[in-house]
């Protein structure tokens, strides 16, 4: 698995996306046909289910697309999913 210079996201941790959803870590999974891993994780509020890149969910805010936003990263950890 690639190197990142943040904490891998582990399942059961929550997770806030830059835009303010709050999303529970399923797993990191791998991508069969590209040996990529990737994040799969489900809306807190509603449930829906997502997959990214693992590379992109660890990535920072694109400052050019979004000049307003604060966050230095995409995704940040908030707290455990049961707390």
């Amino acid at each position: 698995m690639e190197h990142y210079k943040r904490t891998i996201p582990k399942a059961g941790e929550k997770w806030q996306h830059f835009k303010g959803h709050a999303y529970k870590i399923i797993c990191i999974a791998e991508d069969a046909e590209r040996i990529n891993p990737v994040v799969v994780y489900q809306g807190v509020d509603d449930c829906a289910c997502w997959v990214r890149p693992l590379s992109m969910f660890m990535s920072e805010v694109d400052h050019e697309k979004y000049p307003d936003v604060t966050w230095k990263w995409r995704f940040q950890k908030v707290a455990d999913a049961d707390e």
